[in-house]
């Protein structure tokens, strides 16, 4: 899973349709009947088949038949999000989308990328690692690396290289438990990993400490780690001698080193170490101030490209208008667009290409079950505090007015679309549908005097079943904070609707401006002391999950990216349940019950709109990758 910002989306027709029973939300036109294909699977090339998508947007025009030419592709990309670590070793300070898959993903790939187009599934032809063979009851994986990959510099991709990663995680989580933002402990990569080795150059052997779900730790965990270059990288100063990563001395000293080099953001240019590389690009300019950076072509990628790869111009926006403007007077190659510009599409179909789609993970208001400040620990703690304000959330109201339509309704982590066979039947339909008078009769059954436009005070003190709720005294008030990021218009329109929604049942709450950088780097760790009473609510976006769809890591009560402190045995029995056991309803009845229990307020997940110049061709797949943060412009040409 990764961190991503809300909300920017928009399409020139609009099909929202509310998941189960297919409501037609709002119509839309005749041009979003055709997408490109579905991803082309192991082929690793061609143009695809054109295909529509549920809930699609816009569409994907088949690849040009020409071999295209190379240019400059300008990417447009917001400052509040841009590059802070280089590593691939992310802690979980720096661990979003726009780090790991729009910026270190263009030098080095992962064994396996999880997503095939807009499908989150495994996608052999862009994985660097050949499908894994299970063995001795689950319990041991091997993996080869394929032969066509090498490091620019001409040595070959090896098994070393894969391990070397494996160390490195090691190494950074002895010292930090933060240092790696996928870790869950106890669970997966590494605490489940008995021993390692490499039998040869392109071979890797796991033994497990106990059989897993193969699937889930492919995708939540082998899909995790990435090749690094040990002959490069595997040292303890810049001039000093390579050194054996297995050894956890050394490997504590070259995180030490590399975690180190990684902070001095100005660097990442002008730094030798980041210029061995095995991805598509190599880094050649970046702006810490401005957020622009430069990938140039790396003519020794072994993996699917066009046939005269571009370079790759990142150009950072302080806001998402500075970028709409740039849209549209020409001055961007691909970019996506935000959602309260969706009416003025009409201006840009001329010149660029539209498609849409639900990122495949969630957007939701995080609750801090560790705030004390006013008792807010013990009132969000209430299971009928968070069906209340489950109760306050308008989303259908939300779609029409601030998405305008380019989006679907969500009730809990798992989502209906993109599809998955893993979405459980209470997360089709709402559980607790939009009413403020049903939010109010709950609030008033469990002890509380409302007073809407005012403040409710707790009346009935006790743990009995008309009552507060434990721990929270006579006279203690609904009223806390919401800190929400400023850079995305329906963000704060997301918050200041649910502000108003909430003053109706009596429920103040204050709001507090902030950014998507500044909230991940100093609010996502509620335990650390700085933090705790920091804020009670806040909206940063959102999660993409994998596509193995299990909460682990984000709502386990030991999980890195648990935001909140979320704590319910019940849910971490089901959630080991789901890594640990090959049955596909595992996870499905994980996802059921996190979407009765409101562990967060889970939003409205909007389609994640891109344009691109109409100059511009490629397989589909590669565009409608776009709506899952996957930036594979290796793959993209300009037309002849």
């Amino acid at each position: 899973m990764r961190l991503y910002r809300t909300t920017r989306a928009r399409t020139t027709c609009v099909l929202a349709a509310a998941l189960a029973s297919a409501t037609v939300l709002a119509a839309c036109s005749s041009s979003s009947t055709t997408a490109g294909g579905t991803g082309r699977g192991g082929s690793g090339s061609g143009s695809g088949t054109a295909a529509a998508l549920p809930q699609q947007y816009g569409s994907v025009p088949l690849a040009s038949a020409d071999t295209g030419k190379s240019g400059t592709i300008s990417v447009g990309a917001l400052t509040s999000a841009e590059p802070t670590w280089i590593f691939p070793v992310i802690p979980s300070a720096n661990g979003s989308v726009y780090d790991q898959y729009q910026f270190i993903q263009e030098s080095w790939r992962f064994l396996y990328v999880t997503f095939n187009g807009a499908h989150p599934e495994v996608n052999p032809a862009l994985s660097i690692a050949n499908t894994p063979v299970w063995s001795n009851n689950d319990q041991t994986v091997t993996f080869t690396i394929k032969p066509e990959y090498k490091w620019n510099d001409g040595k070959p991709v090896t098994s070393a290289d894969a391990l070397f990663f494996y160390y490195e995680v090691k190494a950074a989580l002895k010292e930090n438990p933060a240092n790696w933002s996928q870790y869950v402990p106890g669970l997966g990569i590494p605490d489940e990993v008995k021993s390692v080795s490499a039998p040869d150059a392109s071979t890797v052997v796991m033994n497990l400490t106990k059989p897993v779900n193969p699937q889930w730790f492919l995708e939540n965990g082998l899909s995790l780690m990435l090749p690094m270059p040990v002959h490069a990288w595997a040292k303890a100063s810049a001039n000093g001698p390579v050194l054996d990563p297995s050894v956890p001395a050394n490997a504590k000293k070259i995180w030490d080193f590399m975690s180190a080099q990684s902070k001095q953001v100005s660097t990442y240019a002008s730094n030798p170490l980041w210029q061995v590389v095995d991805g598509p690009y190599t880094l050649s300019a970046f702006n810490a101030t401005t957020g622009d950076y430069t990938f140039v072509p790396n003519p020794s990628y072994g993996g699917p490209h066009a046939t005269a790869v571009s370079t790759l111009k990142v150009l950072g926006f302080a806001s998402e208008d500075s970028e709409w403007n740039a849209v549209k007077s020409g001055a961007l190659d691909v970019a996506e667009v935000p959602s309260a510009d969706i009416p003025q599409m009409s201006a840009v179909t001329g010149q660029y290409n539209d498609f849409g789609y639900p990122a495949f993970g969630f957007n939701y208001l995080v609750y801090n079950f560790k705030d004390t400040t006013g008792g807010f620990n013990n009132i969000i703690g209430q299971l009928y505090i968070r069906q209340a304000l489950a109760h306050l959330q308008d989303q259908a109201g939300i779609i029409r007015a601030f998405f305008h339509g380019a989006a679907g309704q969500a009730y809990g982590p798992v989502p209906a679309i993109p599809s998955t066979p893993f979405t459980p039947a209470n997360a089709l339909t709402s559980p607790y549908p939009f009413s403020v008078p049903d939010a109010i009769s709950i609030l008033k059954a469990h002890g509380w005097t409302v007073n809407p436009g005012g403040t409710d005070v707790c009346a009935n003190a006790g743990s009995g079943p008309n009552q507060c709720g434990t721990g929270i005294p006579a006279g203690a008030k609904l009223a806390w904070n919401l800190i929400y990021d400023t850079t995305a218009k329906p963000t704060v329109q997301l918050a200041q609707d649910f502000v108003s929604e909430a003053r109706q049942a009596g429920i103040t709450v204050s709001l507090q401006s902030s950014n998507f950088n500044t909230m991940i780097q100093n609010y996502n760790d509620p335990s650390a002391p700085k933090n705790v009473n920091k804020w009670a609510m806040q909206d940063f976006g959102g999660f993409s999950i994998n596509a193995y769809p299990t909460m682990l890591g984000i709502f386990n009560s030991t999980g890195v990216y648990n935001v909140g402190g979320y704590n319910d045995p019940q849910a971490d029995a089901l959630m080991n349940a789901s890594v640990a056991s090959s049955d596909p309803n595992a996870v499905k009845n994980e996802a059921s019950y996190l979407t009765q229990q409101q562990p967060s307020l889970f939003q409205p997940l909007e389609d994640r709109v891109w344009v691109w110049n109409k100059k511009l061709s490629g397989p589909p797949d590669v565009f409608q990758s776009l709506t899952q943060f996957q930036l594979f412009t290796e793959e993209m040409y300009f037309t002849k």
